[in-house]
């Protein structure tokens, strides 16, 4: 929520750090999810870190390999 609302008042670009709090954000929701665990909301969660971590990856690899 922080890293969107960021996003949205423009404090914060579509880059590094914006899928960074998302991958974070998603993955403390996992981690409560297994206290009350519901298996849907587990679900979109894991697929929202997975994807956020595409992004991480994005912008990590060398620019060499971007094509």
């Amino acid at each position: 929520m922080i890293a969107y609302l960021l996003l949205q008042l423009n404090k914060l670009s579509n880059g590094l750090v914006y899928s960074t709090l998302n991958a974070l954000g998603a993955g403390l929701i996992v981690v409560s999810l297994l206290t009350n665990f519901n298996l849907s909301a587990f679900l979109m969660e894991v697929f929202w870190v997975l994807i956020s971590l595409i992004g991480v990856y994005k912008h990590l690899r060398p620019r060499s390999a971007q094509p």
